[in-house]
């Protein structure tokens, strides 16, 4: 029997989704941008902030997820997450080298701001955390089925897309004014916002509480026998894991490489038009994933990223770009829903909100250390580099999309166990 999402469900799915892929969209695109062209422009900041960023959001998930498990709540988390998530978004504009200054007088005011950042990374993420990737995501996986998420998915799927067009198309000229500090309060604002309207939107759903000892619930996911029964759910979490380190090499330094590599400066129409197409594309497909077979569908996704990636490695023009990066991010919004949809499906219905933390593992933390860290050293050893005042500065290479592409293939393994598990199960 399929679950029937009703109109206001749907609200709820795409303001909530929304607002929170504006926050996430500032600190996956922009606090890299921030940290890059206002305080130092050395790669290993950028890894070293997406690394901590990811293990505090994978850390926050397993424990409030868990304990919106044991609850039995998610709009909790939702509402008051939102409301401190937006507010820490704004703080950012706060932080500089000369406000880091007068904080640690004795200090380097470069590194000083650049850890500032690094740890207003972490406080933001663990709202943002629980709000979004623990609470939202399990009320995502309480309100739908294996009959409807094909469909929810690939609509959640675009939402970072349409973030990303919105904030290039309509607030990126802050950023180019260097008025920071005007761009996180106008999001922060945004996302808190939203935290106030989902206490009037959202109802509570009936959840199944969790129950037993609390350390031992936190360490259910990892269990060899937890593993061996959910071997689909696991194998799952791997093919979505490879698949977000090969994004993660390439996307924390994309608007740089834009900007500083191809020389293009006015990228947010290219922008825009990409965002545009793929978000078409991933809504179309949506209905094929649900048709088809979310793992049959991975496959061409996987292909036309593969392609987009190749396409980013020659192009050099604006025109090449809008090809190229269209094909890329179809692919990799195909690709994600594909194996989103494929996750919900095997994750249990008692303990979504626990493993909605053993997600994080694989989708974020990991992803976020190895994925940034590969391509810092591609970055490294391609010896591109200017100089500005004197000062030689590292630009990201086109090698990164490569070394992209390398990661993504090998995620084909675990798509081709599920594949070859499920057929043998009808035999």
């Amino acid at each position: 029997m399929s679950t029937k999402l009703g109109a206001r469900k749907w609200i709820i799915l795409v303001m909530v989704g929304l607002f929170g892929q504006f926050a996430w969209t500032i600190e996956n695109m922009y606090f890299n941008v921030f940290l890059y062209n206002t305080i130092s422009t050395d790669p290993d900041y950028i890894a070293a902030m997406v690394a901590a960023s990811a293990a505090v959001a994978t850390l926050t998930t397993l424990v409030m997820g868990l304990v919106s498990d044991r609850l039995g709540r998610r709009k909790l988390f939702i509402c008051g997450g939102y409301l401190l998530w937006g507010l820490s978004t704004a703080a950012f504009g706060l932080i500089t080298p000369e406000n880091a200054a007068l904080l640690f007088p004795g200090a380097n005011a470069v590194a000083a701001a650049a850890m500032l950042v690094v740890l207003m990374d972490c406080v933001m993420t663990f709202f943002g955390s629980t709000a979004n990737d623990a609470a939202f995501n399990a009320y995502v996986t309480d309100v739908t089925d294996n009959s409807n998420r094909g469909r929810v998915e690939s609509v959640l799927a675009i939402l970072p897309l349409i973030s990303m067009l919105l904030i290039f198309g309509l607030f990126d000229g802050l950023t180019q004014q260097g008025r920071w500090k005007e761009f996180f309060g106008i999001f922060g604002l945004m996302v808190t916002g939203a935290g106030l309207l989902s206490c009037v939107l959202i109802k509570e759903e009936r959840v199944a509480k969790s129950s037993g000892a609390y350390f031992s619930d936190l360490l259910y996911g990892f269990k060899p026998a937890v593993i061996g029964k959910n071997r689909e759910l696991y194998l799952s979490f791997a093919a979505f894991c490879i698949f977000s380190v090969a994004v993660q090499v390439f996307f924390p330094y994309l608007i740089i490489y834009i900007q500083n590599y191809l020389g293009i400066t006015d990228y947010a129409i290219i922008l825009g038009v990409v965002l545009i197409l793929a978000s078409v594309v991933s809504v179309v497909s949506g209905r094929f994933i649900d048709r088809l077979g979310k793992l049959r569908f991975a496959f061409p996704a996987a292909a036309v990223m593969l392609l987009g990636l190749g396409g980013m490695y020659f192009v050099r023009k604006a025109s090449g770009v809008m090809i190229a990066g269209t094909v890329m991010m179809s692919g990799y919004m195909m690709m994600s829903a594909a194996l989103g949809a494929n996750i919900r499906d095997w994750t249990p219905k008692d303990r979504a909100g626990h493993f909605q933390g053993i997600r994080m593992v694989f989708a974020v933390l990991l992803p976020m250390l190895i994925g940034p860290a590969i391509g810092a050293a591609v970055i490294k050893n391609s010896n591109s580099t200017y100089i500005e005042l004197g000062q030689v500065k590292t630009v990201p290479s086109p090698e990164i999309y490569i070394a992209a592409a390398a990661v993504l293939i090998l995620s084909f393994i675990p798509v081709l166990l599920l594949v070859r598990k499920k057929t043998d199960d009808r035999i």
